[in-house]
């Protein structure tokens, strides 16, 4: 039956309403508009829609910090045998992290990202090649400063010691900016390759070893040199860092707008790869920015300057640098430059319109209120809890002045039993990162079923926990780290040159999603905490161990998969040429 035959054969019935009966009518006058009424929405109505709009995304964040800081304290005071400090104070800190975030990732998803939706789909059609490649990389020293966890690790800059690690201590303290810039330059360029690997198809494989030599030079050299060795372990943990809830999916969003703007975003693999340049490039921006401090100030100015600094701070403290007054601050510090900085390509490069304006401004206002309530939340809550478990962890195995009954067990025990806990924490924090999960669905799906989440989240995790207990054995046990490190990422090299293009591009992009805003600041200010309380020389290193291993566990899994994929499908053409190779016999 033709299609029309079959419409004659029944008939529909519609109504018609005409667009006047829709309309308000105008006074008899004519002054009144044919607006429509503003809708009147009571404070109790308003509350009720609000109510579970806040609640959602406030759940979210409660379900990733509150079983960590519950298990947090449930280990102190019931192993460890150290009550909470300043219990209370602890309890508003956490509660401003969670309603910090909540509140920066909404302003991120209606504020931020589109901007990079717009400056991705329009920056191809009306710039040059080398003038998108220039805003790209312009952008990423911008999201550098707007991630949370860039805030975290210029805050535990004090703690260190200046006589055990000159060069450290200066980074941390008397180039705090020019570090921040590096790492950001470091992001840049890891962006700028990324954009021009989605738009002429680069495998990821060559540059990662490009990125990894140089890495490894000098950090090799590093190691040869007292000094320099302490700034290594800032170095690698600098990688894990600018992986944020920013920089991936603002810089991710642009890079794949100009690939689909090219006509070469049609690959299942256009997203990936981006995430691993940008935790490579930092650390070796980081090594060559300490090179250049070696060269210009030597340890012996660094610890006069150091204790001169320390005798000018005593006696005066600006109020900008006063609590709360530089959390707010740097939260404002974080977000404005690069919305102005967006505003400017937007407006004046590309003379393009922002859709839904009072919507991306609600957005922005969001992220800057979020960001300055996160930084005092991460002062007074996560990065407190975090430094105060530190300190008290090593009450285990040895005497603790702030823990009477310590040890309270033997060395081997206590130290089997910190290592047990690191490894704990390790795996329910990365089961509780939501970008987990969201990059578990996303395998799942280009892989065709292949990888599946639920395999992908527990392999990340069991890498993640690994990392991180290797991390704190590191420092109970006075490992160096290099020598940790270096195997570790020879491992994975090796897996790297086996694997097929699609498990690289997940296994190594895996590591970013590890090292979120909860995860990051937890996991170094615990380990800042421990490093103090058994006198090592600094407490970094945990986050670039947790970032190895999950590469390595997620790039086992995938030979696994793909050694059975190619068993089933021998087995599946067996029978054909076992047919085929069959002879008739005939009667």
């Amino acid at each position: 039956m033709r299609y029309g035959t079959y419409l004659a054969k029944f008939k529909i019935r519609h109504s018609t309403i005409s667009y006047n009966r829709l309309t308000p009518k105008p006074d008899a006058d004519g002054k009144k508009s044919l607006r429509p009424n503003r809708i009147k929405v009571t404070p109790r109505y308003a509350l009720a829609l609000l109510r579970p709009y806040c609640g959602s995304r406030f759940m979210e964040q409660l379900r990733a910090v509150l079983p960590l800081a519950v298990y947090l304290a449930l280990f102190q005071v019931f192993v460890l045998q150290y009550p909470i400090q300043a219990a209370s104070t602890l309890l508003i800190g956490l509660f401003a992290v969670m309603v910090g975030l909540a509140a920066f990732m909404e302003g991120l998803n209606s504020g931020l990202m589109p901007f990079g939706n717009v400056l991705g789909a329009n920056l191809p059609k009306k710039a040059s090649m080398p003038v998108v490649l220039i805003i790209i990389g312009l952008l990423g020293v911008g999201v550098t400063f707007a991630e949370p966890a860039i805030g975290a690790l210029q805050a535990f800059g004090s703690s260190i010691d200046v006589e055990k690690a000159p060069y450290l201590f200066e980074l941390l303290n008397n180039w705090t900016l020019p570090l921040v810039l590096m790492v950001g330059a470091g992001v840049g360029l890891a962006a700028i390759l990324g954009t021009l690997r989605f738009v002429y198809g680069w495998s990821l494989k060559p540059l990662i070893f490009c990125a990894l030599a140089p890495t490894a030079l000098l950090t090799a050299y590093f190691w040869t040199n007292p000094d320099l060795r302490s700034v290594l372990g800032l170095a690698w943990d600098c990688g894990a860092v600018t992986t944020g809830p920013v920089t991936v999916p603002l810089v991710l969003a642009i890079g794949i707008g100009i690939a689909n703007a090219a006509g070469k975003g049609n690959s299942t693999l256009s997203g990936f790869g981006i995430v691993t340049l940008a935790s490579l490039f930092p650390i070796l921006a980081v090594l060559i920015l300490t090179l250049f401090v070696s060269f210009n100030v030597s340890p012996a100015e660094i610890m006069a300057n150091a204790n001169l600094a320390q005798g000018a701070i005593a006696a005066d403290v600006s109020f900008w640098d006063k609590t709360p007054v530089v959390e707010i601050v740097l939260g404002v510090r974080a977000i404005l430059p690069l919305v102005i900085f967006l505003a400017a390509v937007l407006f004046l490069i590309l003379k393009t319109k922002l859709p839904n304006k009072l919507v991306t401004t609600y957005g922005i206002v969001l992220c800057v209120v979020g960001m300055c309530i996160f930084n005092l939340g991460l002062t007074y809550g996560l990065g407190a809890m975090g430094t105060q478990t530190g300190q008290s962890l090593p009450g285990a195995f040895t005497a603790l002045d702030i823990i009477k009954s310590s040890p309270i067990f033997s060395k081997e025990v206590g130290i089997t039993l910190v290592i047990l806990f690191a490894l704990i924490l390790g795996f329910g924090a990365t089961l509780a990162e939501p970008a987990l999960n969201a990059l578990g669905a996303t395998v799942q799906k280009l892989t065709n079923g292949a990888f599946k989440k639920p395999l992908l989240m527990y392999s990340v995790a069991i890498g993640v926990s690994l990392g991180i207990a290797l991390g704190v054995a590191k420092l109970v046990l006075t490992l160096d780290l290099i020598t940790m490190l270096l195997p570790l990422y020879t491992i994975g090299i090796i897996l790297t040159i086996f694997s097929s293009e699609e498990f690289v591009n997940i296994a190594w992009d895996s590591a970013g999603v590890t090292t979120g805003p909860v995860t990051v600041p937890l996991v170094l200010a615990m380990g800042l905490g421990l490093g103090e309380a058994v006198s090592a020389v600094e407490g970094f290193g945990i986050l670039s161990l947790a970032s190895i291993c999950p590469i390595i566990a997620v790039l086992s899994t995938g030979l696994i998969i793909q050694i059975s994929q190619r068993r089933k499908s021998l087995a599946e053409t067996k029978p054909s040429e076992d047919f085929q190779n069959e002879r008739p016999t005939y009667s």
